[in-house]
């Protein structure tokens, strides 16, 4: 079984906005559906969890039926941080899940996961236990020497840009999260699976991404969405 944990507990403070981002509508839709419809029509993919802000559930239920997201099979409560939600979203799947499940971690203000995306990640978890969307890092990257200068680059060769989707077999995610609670690693400031992982001693494996992959988290990254979707239906209609 193929489970998509998504993961959309976020208030989206930066947004500047009356409702939290994952519920903006945009061209009459929520983004959260719009991440939601890339996981329902994937082939591969099973069920979905959405690890859901509180107060909303009712609201998500509401919109899933009304999209029609069928493989919509469990909404629960975040936790005060990211790694907190994604803990709930892996802990609650312990009754659902065998340890060779593939579970895709998704960020639910990433609406424009591409299939071919979720193909790749499946296929490298498949093959060596995960997989994680990955992109070359085009800009150059110096270290700091102090506040104004600095002395020492990063070979961009030797960079990736890592995001979601991130596809991890069930058994050794849910170890993984327990470990890292327990032990209080890899579960503080920005942490997220990937990094949680290779603090626990992990090798992760690349998988395809996409620039369009863009996450929303200011109102030009909401801008970039709507040009990406006005762009796709004007493609279409030529």
């Amino acid at each position: 079984m193929n489970v998509a944990l998504i993961i959309a507990a976020g208030s989206g403070k930066r947004m500047n906005q009356d409702i939290p981002k994952q519920f903006i509508n945009v061209y009459d839709k929520p983004v959260l559906i719009y991440t939601l419809e890339s996981f329902q029509r994937h082939p591969e993919i099973d069920a979905i969890e959405v690890v859901c802000l509180d107060g909303w559930h009712d609201i998500l239920r509401a919109y899933a039926k009304q999209y029609n997201i069928s493989k919509l099979q469990w909404i629960l409560s975040g936790g005060m941080t990211g790694q907190e939600s994604i803990r709930n979203g892996v802990y609650y799947l312990e009754a659902f899940c065998s340890q060779d499940d593939i579970v895709i971690i998704h960020d639910g203000i990433r609406p424009l996961v591409d299939d071919t995306v979720l193909c790749d990640v499946i296929i490298k978890c498949k093959k060596y236990g995960n997989g994680v969307t990955a992109l070359p890092y085009n800009e150059q990257i110096f270290r700091v020497k102090d506040e104004y200068s600095t002395e020492e680059y990063i070979p961009r060769e030797q960079l990736r840009r890592v995001s979601t989707p991130q596809a991890y077999r069930f058994g050794k995610l849910d170890w993984a999260y327990h470990t890292a609670f327990e032990k209080k690693i890899g579960i503080y400031g920005s942490s997220y699976t990937n990094t949680m992982m290779v603090d626990l001693g992990e090798t992760l494996y690349f998988a395809a991404g996409s620039d369009r992959n863009i996450k929303l988290t200011t109102k030009d990254d909401l801008e970039m969405f709507k040009a990406y979707l006005k762009l796709e239906k004007d493609t279409w209609l030529k």
